[in-house]
């Protein structure tokens, strides 16, 4: 068995966590339900990697469509926090599991 994630671990509980303040303190049914969605998606995505490193799919793909809306939302607002921060991780993300992507193709 490979080592934990557990830097998608903490992504997955930020985003998750994110989604939960989101309702708590604005109401928003939405940021919760994308924040557990995505949240969840994500913790599921580390337990993967956790398990094996080439597997990678999940977690790159929903930090992509995660980061494509945040993204979006940063542009046209320009709030760092939520939609900069997590528009920063999921590019980080997907680079870093591209990086892994490379490396792996490479060998």
């Amino acid at each position: 068995m490979a080592s934990n994630d557990y830097l998608t671990y903490g992504y997955a509980a930020l985003v998750a966590g994110g989604g939960i303040i989101g309702y708590v303190k604005a109401g928003s049914v939405p940021s919760l339900a994308m924040g557990l969605l995505f949240g969840s998606l994500l913790g599921l995505g580390a337990y993967q990697l956790s398990n094996n490193p080439n597997n990678y799919y999940l977690t790159m793909g929903a930090s992509a469509v995660l980061g494509g809306v945040m993204g979006q939302k940063f542009f046209k607002t320009y709030k760092v926090f939520p939609a900069g921060a997590i528009f920063a991780l999921s590019a980080l993300t997907v680079g870093r599991l591209a990086l892994r992507a490379y490396s792996v193709k490479k060998q």
